[in-house]
């Protein structure tokens, strides 16, 4: 991970931790090189996950330490996801990470599970909102003491004015992470939980990057996901597994999580057969 504040604590003591991979600022780049050298030494594959929003700078040090070492046993995520989302999903993957998948198919289950995480806030001015299509009603509206928005990010966007709409949530069993930021409102556990019907709330400190991936500090950030790791195998189990016909690691989905390569031919892409049940997405890649 490249934030110590996205990784969140394992669930059990099966569950690894995550490395930190540092930003250029805070590390140079020889002590970077021999860090990732003894993560691939020690664990066989680096699966590397990074939001879309972290410095660009960051981002370059990430594919210098992978192109400097010559390694393909380095896998870069970039994930287009709010930061608690990508929390969340970074802890799936590490659960995933001790099951019987191969490092290629964990990789590859990051934009599988990513369609499973719904993940939101609750904002009292979407003025400096750019992540999320805001009209100029909802604009204008900001501007109003006291209104607060309801806005999903992931897997599609949504945007209701608290107490004039509801935002559509999943339609399979989940938990709910909140991050509470300067905000104060009860309006996540009272009312969305229950309309999501979640089976649990759990808390945690907001992720520094927050305030500026919504625009705002006033905020409460959410994320319900796949909370049964007994769910999320069967959902990453049930998908064909394919090998790479550039790199020749094991995939899931349309696209290597390693080389970026996608699957070919087009009909030999991957469905899901939809383990999740009724209304459950069938993934065959963004």
């Amino acid at each position: 991970m490249t934030s110590a504040d996205l990784v969140l604590p394992p669930t059990d003591s099966h569950t690894p931790t995550a490395a930190l991979l540092h930003a250029p600022d805070d590390q140079p780049l020889e002590a970077a090189l021999a860090d990732m050298q003894v993560l691939v030494e020690q664990n066989g594959y680096v699966i590397a996950l990074y939001p879309a929003s972290i410095p660009a700078a960051h981002e370059r040090r990430l594919h210098t330490v992978r192109s400097v070492l010559e390694s393909d046993r380095i896998a870069l995520l970039k994930l287009d996801l709010p930061p608690l989302g990508v929390s969340v999903l970074a802890r799936q993957l590490r659960q995933l990470s001790v099951c019987d998948f191969s490092a290629g198919v964990v990789a590859s289950a990051a934009r599988l599970l990513s369609h499973y995480v719904w993940a939101g806030a609750l904002l009292n001015s979407v003025t400096r909102l750019d992540r999320v299509p805001v009209g100029l009603k909802s604009h204008a509206k900001s501007w109003v003491p006291g209104t607060q928005f309801g806005v999903v990010a992931n897997p599609s966007p949504q945007l209701v004015r608290i107490g004039q709409g509801e935002l559509t949530g999943p339609q399979f069993a989940t938990q709910l992470m909140v991050a509470r930021g300067q905000l104060q409102s009860e309006w996540v556990e009272a009312t969305l939980a229950p309309a999501w019907r979640v089976g649990g709330i759990e808390e945690t400190a907001l992720p520094a990057d927050s305030p500026r991936w919504w625009g705002t500090s006033r905020l409460i950030e959410f994320a319900a996901f796949l909370a049964d790791i007994s769910v999320v195998y069967q959902l990453v189990s049930s998908v064909r597994r394919e090998v790479c016909t550039w790199c020749g690691i094991e995939l899931i989905g349309d696209r290597c999580g390693f080389c970026s390569a996608p699957l070919a031919p087009a009909e030999h892409r991957t469905h899901s057969t939809g383990a999740l049940g009724g209304g459950t997405p069938t993934h065959q890649g963004p």
